[in-house]
């Protein structure tokens, strides 16, 4: 590999045919990052099946799949070179398990306890190697763990009669083409240079009206879209090029840079354009940008021009402080997705862990799962459980938010298959013994999903240390919002008796609050005025905005937040609804400003939430709200953040 780094160029031309490097890396992040660096920049990938896997089944798989070695250098407590340099893995299984157990010491020797020379294996199909004479050369002799090196000084090789179709364990091997994955969507380090050419000219979109909104103080969502019913699009790559543009402008104009970004929500208006899409966002957001691990991703699409949107939308979760833990695994393995791309698995800032989109893709090829939905929504869940396991954490513990996608193409009887299985497969097996509330669960309808999945999810999860654990079971911090005027009271006074039907709310200890309101049909008859005109009328719209608008304040209220501590904010609308983006965005900004005659430090100026065309969104897979709220807030002080690591740094 040393090699390879040294000359970029040496790939193609003396291995034409090149276009994957594997490696044996299995927790070591040394090892991988500098495989995916060398990877990234000759155009391969990484391939590390070996990569999380138990190393005690890795031992054992080896030893029974007739992989012959020897150890060659010893360097641990509890290995001597007397005693095991020469000997096989096979005769020191039992002491490598025993040294695990009494020292801890990595069996498959990951961490440099031993080095082994292979004899023998199935790939060694005409000869064996035969070691004549060797050396035993003392390195140091350490009188707890000395260091020991196998010198070979002669060998030879002996013919293995019939083995061109024999394994260790006498079965056949099989064909080599049913041993090979096809990978889908490879992106390469040429595919990338290609997409740098892609220069942003952001003054031909000046012209352009692009909104902007961005909640929170330190810790905010930042969004972008293009609002103008009237105009004609000039295509997915102009509309994008305009608005990540906008963004990067305003990042500038806060002293910021795409490095503060932890997480980018892509709503695109066509995912036959994915690609595309991701030529645009890799002349943006770009690893040498974004020095400390690129942001987390969702991509989806979403009727947006139907809406008067144009064809990209963009929102980015923003810290003003460059500190933050990003999981960027490239390497294909049998871990769990990869992130072949300017995109990384999760990221965890004040302890809580933003984790990427989730599909049910099989790890190893890339390849979406078969048996329908059900299989795919728990294989998604599968890989969201690798990835909070890299975190020391599991969704099953730590969820505090559970935002589900689902495909707008899915069957009536497709919808309730997904419901069930997240309640068997997730709600059912929630551990709730540290307390608090189940996470909130919001489906959201979009047109279309990456690879023609049917169903994607992406939690949000609380990762505190055990002392913050007990702190935020004994502490409540915070700001309570001031009381409502009696008018706004007075007008809102019938929408609490409706609390229980339409929100869910998760708390820990005043640092955390997530929820979710919905305005179902049932809903919507009881608060607004003209029936049989619920989806309809511009009165209807604003008492349906204002409703939203009050459960979002009581909860905030209700558990001491205040409007500063609002991270995000987004209020989906179903299209069935006939009425442009602009119209919701109105009713909800008039909603909020009557709220902020009672409390002053609420903003005004900018709007501070994302409305979200959608084909449906609600608590239920199986309705199709009218609206649905969906709120993060944070009071978790930027004193508990973990230090700034570079280089796309993956948990011990």
């Amino acid at each position: 590999m040393h090699g390879l780094a040294s000359f970029p160029e040496a790939h193609s031309r003396i291995h034409k045919g090149l276009s994957a490097v594997s490696s044996g890396a299995i927790a070591s992040d040394y090892q991988r990052l500098r495989v995916e660096s060398v990877c990234s920049r000759l155009g391969l990938v990484s391939l590390a099946y070996l990569w999380k896997q138990d190393q005690t089944l890795l031992l054992e798989e080896m030893i029974r799949r007739g992989i012959v070695a020897i150890i060659v250098k010893v360097a641990a407590l509890g290995l001597k070179p007397s005693s095991h340099l020469g000997k096989e893995l096979a005769e020191l299984k039992c002491h490598l398990l025993q040294m695990n157990e009494n020292y801890g010491i990595n069996v498959c020797g990951e961490g440099g306890e031993y080095e082994t020379l292979t004899l023998d294996c199935p790939l060694f199909r005409n000869a064996r190697i035969i070691l004549d004479d060797s050396e035993v050369i003392l390195h140091s002799a350490d009188s707890i763990a000395s260091v020991g090196i196998l010198h070979p000084r002669a060998f030879h090789l002996e013919q293995k009669p019939d083995s061109s179709d024999r394994i260790g364990d006498g079965s056949a091997v099989q064909e080599s083409s049913s041993c090979v994955y096809e990978v889908d969507e490879v992106t390469t380090h040429d595919d990338v240079g290609e997409k740098q050419a892609l220069s942003p000219a952001v003054d031909a979109y000046t012209n352009v009206d692009l909104c902007i909104s961005k909640t929170g103080n330190n810790l905010r969502s930042m969004s972008c879209w293009i609002q103008d019913p009237s105009r004609a699009s000039e295509g997915l790559k102009a509309d994008l090029i305009a608005v990540l543009s906008r963004i990067e402008n305003q990042l500038k104009e806060e002293g910021l840079g795409w490095v503060n970004v932890l997480y980018v929500h892509l709503y695109i208006s066509s995912m036959k354009e994915f690609g595309l899409a991701n030529e645009v966002y890799v002349s943006f957001i770009t690893e040498k940008k974004c020095y400390l691990g690129v942001p987390s991703r969702s991509t989806i699409e979403l009727p947006l021009v139907q809406a008067g949107l144009g064809k990209a939308y963009v929102e980015v979760l923003v810290s003003n402080e460059v500190v933050k833990r990003v999981l960027h695994v490239q390497s294909i393995s049998c871990w769990a997705p990869s992130c072949i791309g300017p995109y990384s698995q999760a990221t965890l800032y004040e302890d809580i862990l933003y984790m990427a989109g989730q599909l049910g893709l099989d790890p190893p090829t890339m390849k979406l799962c078969l048996g329908g939905p059900r299989a795919e929504l728990e294989l998604a869940l599968q890989n969201s459980e690798a990835v909070a396991n890299a975190f020391s954490c599991s969704i099953y513990i730590s969820a505090i938010h559970f935002l589900v996608y689902c495909s707008a193409q899915l069957t009536s009887s497709e919808k309730e298959e997904i419901e069930q299985t997240l309640k068997s497969s997730y709600i059912t097996r929630l551990d709730r013994s540290k307390g608090g509330s189940y996470p909130t669960v919001l489906y959201v309808f979009a047109s279309d999903l990456p690879k023609g999945a049917r169903v994607e999810v992406k939690p949000i999860l609380y990762v505190p240390s055990t002392d913050d654990w007990v702190a935020a079971e004994e502490t409540e911090t915070g700001v309570p919002l001031p009381a409502p005027s009696k008018t706004w009271t007075d007008c809102t006074a019938p929408y609490s008796a409706l609390r229980d039907s339409c929100c869910q709310v998760h708390t820990t200890g005043g640092r955390i609050c997530s929820a979710v309101v919905s305005i179902t049909d049932d809903i919507a008859s009881k608060i607004c005025s003209a029936a049989g005109q619920l989806h309809h009328g511009e009165e209807n719209l604003k008492i349906m905005a204002r409703f939203c608008a009050f459960q979002i304040a009581k909860t905030l209220a209700d558990n001491r937040f205040s409007w500063d501590s609002v991270t995000m904010l987004r209020l989906y609308y179903s299209v069935d609804l006939a009425v442009a983006a602009d119209a919701v965005s109105g009713a909800f900004s008039e909603a909020l400003a009557e709220l902020a005659q009672d409390n002053p430090s609420m903003r005004t100026d900018v709007p501070f939430y994302n409305v979200v065309p959608v084909a449906g969104a609600g608590r239920s897979a199986c309705a199709n709200d009218i609206m649905a709220c969906e709120l993060l807030a944070s009071n978790v002080s930027s004193a508990k953040s973990i230090p700034a690591e570079p280089f796309a740094v993956t948990p011990a």
